[in-house]
């Protein structure tokens, strides 16, 4: 009886252990959702870049030398990442930005090689792109490097 009893008591741990970690997921990324769910909302690309974490290749991508005012928005939830006004040409063959509208919405950790700055989406917890820093120094000095295939563009 005393061994049933230990049994339960651990099993009764585990599960609220689990619920609790369920429950602090869920706050800390809201909109999340598990891969069969992206896969059946985003394009076959978004999902490569966003879920994936895939790269697009440079200069060959929709965003990069757009120069049009508006905001872009996260291709998962349409939430307003950057803003046109932040977008700069970077060179580099990706759509650039010197800084997201609010801070945040998105979130910076190691990339999966430790060794880049990678951004991603607060909310969901989907890849984005990189930052760096070696932005222009008069604007704050950091780089946003989007992929084009994890953003939408709403013309002003």
């Amino acid at each position: 009886m005393k061994k049933a009893f230990s049994i339960l008591t651990l099993m009764l741990i585990v599960v609220l252990g689990s619920h609790s970690l369920i429950n602090a997921q869920t706050k800390a990324r809201p909109k999340a959702k598990t891969a069969a769910e992206w896969k059946k909302i985003l394009t076959p690309n978004q999902y490569y870049i966003m879920v994936e974490q895939g790269t697009e290749p440079p200069y060959k991508n929709a965003y990069f030398d757009l120069h049009q005012k508006g905001v872009f928005v996260s291709a998962a939830t349409g939430d307003v990442l950057f803003t046109s006004d932040d977008k700069y040409d970077s060179g580099t063959g990706w759509p650039s930005f010197v800084k997201p509208v609010n801070p945040n919405v998105i979130e910076i950790r190691k990339d999966a090689d430790g060794e880049r700055d990678e951004v991603i989406e607060r909310s969901t917890g989907l890849h984005l792109g990189h930052v760096f820093d070696d932005g222009p120094a008069n604007r704050g000095g950091k780089r946003y490097c989007m992929n084009s295939g994890a953003l939408k563009f709403v013309k002003k």
